[in-house]
């Protein structure tokens, strides 16, 4: 990739804060890659297009422990659970064998499993010693008549979410709009209302937890054409640009996605969370809304309504055990304020919540829901991070997987926000599991047990204290 193409996805026109100041995002520091390099945002961004075969070209170390290393779930296929890579060696690259091998691991990609598409990921090495990815791709595909997809998001291009961003602009430069939809099926034509078409952009389903709104959306007639990527299939991304209207559900992620299929088709797009009950309410009215069809929104009404109803009754005795209950959440993205309205909806406390991953959009709807004096967190080192578990009295600590130590080690109650969570919260059906999980956590006898003394010392002391009142 040249450089002024990584310069114009950093100069993201959407961004906000790119509009202020025409800055553009800020250029990784030193280590920054850390948390995830570009190459590591551009696989996981993808990965849930279930049907693909993913190729990593580059190193065996750069496949990572790649057997479902996303906690994304397929109602399907599952190509996409298997790493599949180059593993090119010190030899491979002083011999120039690289192109050689990625071409014969296409060839054995296509034979052994017969996939729609094929995705190539491209790393540090070859892109150092020069491998024409592209050039591969494209005589591959001419040979085996299998779209062949390069994604040159090298590691050290830049950060995690540069990577989302090169992953979203390979699918709409080689992907998007080189197929048409399906036709509705013929029990469609008979329904007394009309079939929306939309796609959903930054879901990835992880856990399963969008199964819980795609029942919402088919009663309402809304035909989601693609979520990209969250349980995809790579005939519905060639058909994105036939939708009414996108919804940009982690605006860090993709947001180039929206903005060039609204430039290149005219597709409205909107921002929207489905978590929590007041966040998912207002996606299905914004879907309404955007959509302006009248009997759209009367119906959306109905169900919203009725859903609302159903939901806060089956949260009463859940919510008299996590009232004033005080939250230390540290994520970043779209969960920074979007967790925040579903913890809001428990009548629990945010003290505090991470940025580190968020746009100024973000940022914004968090001052919204906490007030201008709210607490952001920008580093997030373990210390810190107690610091304020300290000083704001949390209670629980609802994170990502790599503070889960953090919070042991201070015997704080921990849940998993993040992709490696085994439960789904999104939707109305999954504020449910999001308030048992929370309860679970909150109420285990383990926390108890691990904030008292050890034993052998508070035996030790009273046996001292008996002998010195005997003396």
């Amino acid at each position: 990739m040249k450089a002024k193409d990584i310069a114009e996805l950093l100069d993201e026109p959407a961004c906000t804060h790119n509009k202020k100041s025409k800055s553009g995002c800020a250029k990784p520091k030193p280590g920054a890659s850390a948390g995830g390099c570009a190459f590591d945002g551009a696989q996981i961004a993808l990965l849930p297009i279930v049907d693909v075969a993913h190729i990593v070209h580059g190193p065996i170390a750069c496949a990572g422990s790649s057997w479902d290393n996303r906690g994304t779930r397929s109602s399907g296929p599952t190509l996409y659970r298997i790493g599949m890579t180059t593993d090119l060696t010190e030899q491979d690259i002083v011999m120039g064998r690289g192109e050689k091998r990625l071409f014969h691991s296409i060839k054995q990609a296509i034979e052994d499993y017969n996939p729609p598409a094929v995705f190539i990921y491209n790393t540090c090495v070859p892109a150092l010693v020069g491998d024409d990815i592209g050039a591969v791709c494209k005589a591959a595909e001419e040979k085996w008549g299998v779209p062949v997809v390069p994604v040159d998001a090298a590691g050290f291009y830049g950060t995690k979410n540069l990577g989302n961003r090169i992953a979203g602009e390979s699918m709409v430069k080689y992907v998007i709009g080189s197929r048409e939809p399906d036709p509705l099926p013929e029990h469609t034509k008979k329904l007394p209302y009309k079939i929306h078409d939309v796609n959903l952009v930054g879901e990835y389903n992880i856990a399963g937890e969008f199964w819980h709104v795609l029942p919402l959306l088919d009663e309402l007639g809304i035909r989601v054409l693609c979520t990209l990527s969250g349980d995809a299939r790579f005939r519905e991304v060639q058909t994105m640009h036939r939708a009414e209207v996108n919804m940009m559900v982690c605006s860090k992620a993709m947001i180039n996605v929206a903005r060039k299929l609204n430039e290149s088709y005219g597709t409205p797009w909107f921002e929207g969370s489905f978590y929590g009950i007041t966040d998912t309410s207002k996606a299905l009215r914004d879907f309404a809304r955007v959509i302006n069809d009248p009997d759209l929104t009367q119906r959306t009404e109905a169900l919203i309504e009725r859903e609302e109803a159903r939901i806060r009754q089956e949260l009463i005795p859940w919510k008299e055990r996590l009232a004033g209950k005080r939250v230390l959440l540290y994520t970043g993205g779209v969960k920074s304020w979007s967790v925040i309205s579903a913890m809001q909806d428990l009548g629990m406390v945010v003290v505090a919540t991470g940025t580190s991953k968020s746009t100024e959009e973000d940022k914004e709807r968090i001052r919204q829901l906490m007030g201008e004096d709210t607490k952001m967190i920008e580093g997030g080192s373990p210390k810190e991070l107690l610091d304020i578990v300290k000083e704001y009295r949390a209670d629980i600590l609802i994170a990502g997987g790599r503070s889960m130590y953090t919070a042991i080690k201070a015997r704080l109650p921990f849940l998993d926000i993040n992709q490696e969570r085994e439960f789904g919260y999104a939707g109305y059906q999954g504020m449910l599991e999001l308030v048992r999980q929370l309860a679970l956590t909150l109420e285990s006898p383990v926390w108890e047990q691990a904030k008292r003394g050890s034993p052998w010392r508070s035996t030790g002391k009273s046996q001292l204290a008996s002998v010195a009142a005997a003396g």
